[in-house]
């Protein structure tokens, strides 16, 4: 199934921000380049030092106009217990979403239905609603914000420069791609 340019599902749900229960709609996402950031649970091995390694990046992604959403089936009580018994989270500032019910996570095609757990997603949402990158690996193999980030930057300069592409491992201010007939066979 391939999720390239559909579009995000309605959802209202609770969250757990900085010190605070939230709630997160459909519209708060609409208008902002936005991350959705799914982890199989809280208090668990490899999804703390994901989630850390984003935060480490919030600041940089808030300079691009994008929002992170980490996306887990726990409930927003689960994450805020979290992130008062643990260092690493406690420092999150970006919202976490409750997806108890797995409607999130099952839009995104990222739910273990037997284990009721997510799968560590990762989706690039443009400000029309549109997911135009995603990568999803199990459970136990963890992510890299670095390359989330950059798929961002691509993602933006792209939907900026539609007659220019970025090449694998581009980075702001790299040359860029603009295909022709010239160019066939000669990369």
């Amino acid at each position: 199934m391939n999720l390239i340019n559909t579009k995000l599902l309605d959802f209202k749900c609770d969250a757990y921000q900085d010190g605070e229960f939230i709630e997160v709609s459909t519209n708060d996402v609409l208008g902002k380049w936005s991350i959705f950031f799914f982890y199989p649970a809280d208090f668990s091995f490899v999804c703390p030092t994901e989630l850390g390694d984003m935060q480490d990046h919030y600041a940089h992604l808030k300079e691009l106009n994008c929002e992170v959403y980490s996306v887990s089936t726990d409930s927003h009580f689960v994450h805020k217990a979290w992130a008062d018994a643990t260092d690493t989270i406690g420092k999150i500032k970006y919202p976490m979403l409750a997806d108890p019910s797995g409607k999130i996570s099952r839009f995104f095609g990222v739910l273990d239905e037997e284990a009721g757990q997510a799968y560590r997603g990762s989706f690039i949402v443009n400000p029309e609603g549109e997911i135009k990158s995603y990568e999803i690996n199990d459970m136990g193999i963890g992510r890299n914000a670095d390359e989330i980030v950059r798929k961002v930057e691509a993602s933006q300069f792209v939907a900026e420069h539609g007659d220019k592409v970025c090449p694998a491992n581009w980075k702001p201010g790299e040359e860029t791609i603009a295909p022709s007939l010239d160019l066939v066979g000669k990369i």
